[in-house]
């Protein structure tokens, strides 16, 4: 706390994870969080999925991230990394990681079935972020961690990627394609027993599938079978991780009264599982004008002016915060951010950015604290 006002950036929760839906700023607010840890002397990491090219020039991000941390150039008491999330890079290293010998690696890095997985196949992006996560947390090198969440239309897949790991390494469908289903030469070995049955049979799954992918497929986890026990290790103890009372969601909603439910839902899926919900922010609230005290209105109703269309979102955006604020609890912090001219495209407006949440948490905090 910094004197009667919550402090966001703090040692008490040294992984701060931002989550959302696309579209309302996630990316740009998990930077200026980082460079604002890294002016209060915090070596800080910001991990981030593909941000806008403004934002790669303002924290002078290249392709090289993908690869590894990079510097930031900020003048600041503490380090500032920046680092691009890429699942089929993180895949990799996990296989070499847990491999149990160079052949078992080779096999799963080379199979054609794996390379379209590891980059393609739907909750990989967001289980491949927690595992980068847990392997930063663990290295202990920052002091504050700020993880981008994925940038997907269900953004709660990538909390309960962990948990769809875990049940299908645990399912029966994996104890069944472990089984050997080919032989040496690359038949199928039931088909082979059935005669001229099983050669249709054959014929038949080639036309539909394709024998060379159920090919690609059996090699794939007959070679894989060896990580599994690792893999599953690893994916409970990344879910023990996010449900750590050390890492804070900060949840980031758009203004406006549509927006409400999806808000609520996820904020209420992450106080049930378990997870510890720090500030609700909503982002690009637009202000509200008055000009002498009333807007000067357009003589065309069908064709409002500047003045009346800003007015309108102002009002819109006021009445959702307003709504959003008596649906939730009084303990959970919920503060706005006005939409700016621009979005930050220097590390100083970023840093601007970040302090303007801290002010506005401590508004919010004193607020509480007076009408208690």
């Amino acid at each position: 706390m910094k004197g009667e006002c919550m402090d966001l950036i703090s040692g008490r929760n040294p992984l701060i994870i931002v989550v959302g839906s696309g579209g309302v700023g996630k990316t740009t607010l998990a930077a200026s969080l980082g460079v604002l840890s890294a002016r209060e002397g915090r070596d800080t990491l910001v991990m981030t999925f593909d941000p806008s090219m403004r934002l790669k020039q303002t924290l002078g991000v290249g392709e090289e991230a993908r690869l590894r941390e990079v510097p930031v150039a900020l003048d600041a008491p503490g380090e500032l990394h920046a680092s691009l999330l890429d699942a089929k890079l993180t895949f990799d290293r996990l296989i070499e990681r847990y491999a149990p010998d160079e052949e078992s690696r080779r096999r799963v890095l080379e199979n054609r079935f794996y390379q379209h997985l590891s980059g393609t196949l739907g909750g990989i992006l967001e289980y491949m972020a927690v595992e980068r996560l847990f392997e930063v947390a663990g290295d202990g090198r920052y002091g504050q961690v700020v993880l981008d969440t994925p940038p997907t239309r269900q953004a709660l897949d990538f909390l309960e990627a962990p948990k769809r790991i875990i049940g299908f390494l645990d399912s029966g469908a994996l104890r069944v394609a472990l089984k050997p289903w080919f032989d040496e030469e690359g038949r199928l070995k039931a088909a082979s027993r059935w005669g001229v049955l099983g050669r249709r049979a054959e014929r038949f799954l080639d036309e539909v599938v394709g024998m060379d992918l159920l090919r690609d497929m059996a090699e794939f986890f007959q070679a894989f079978g060896p990580l599994f026990e690792g893999f599953r290790q690893r994916a409970l103890e990344v879910e023990e991780l996010l449900r750590s009372k050390q890492t804070l969601f900060v949840l980031v909603t758009g203004p406006g009264e549509e927006r409400i439910p999806d808000t609520l839902f996820f904020a209420r899926h992450l106080e049930e599982a378990g997870y510890n919900l720090g500030p609700i922010v909503v982002n690009r609230v637009h202000p509200r004008f008055l000009v002498g005290g009333e807007t000067p209105s357009s003589q065309d109703p069908l064709h409002p002016n500047g003045w009346e269309l800003l007015t309108w979102a102002g009002e819109r955006d006021r009445r959702g915060l307003v709504e959003l604020a008596k649906l939730l609890s009084r303990e959970q912090p919920l503060v706005d951010l006005p939409l700016m001219p621009d979005e930050p495209t220097d590390l100083p407006s970023l840093e601007a950015l970040g302090r303007q949440l801290d002010s506005r948490l401590c508004e919010w905090e004193r607020y509480v604290s007076r009408t208690s």
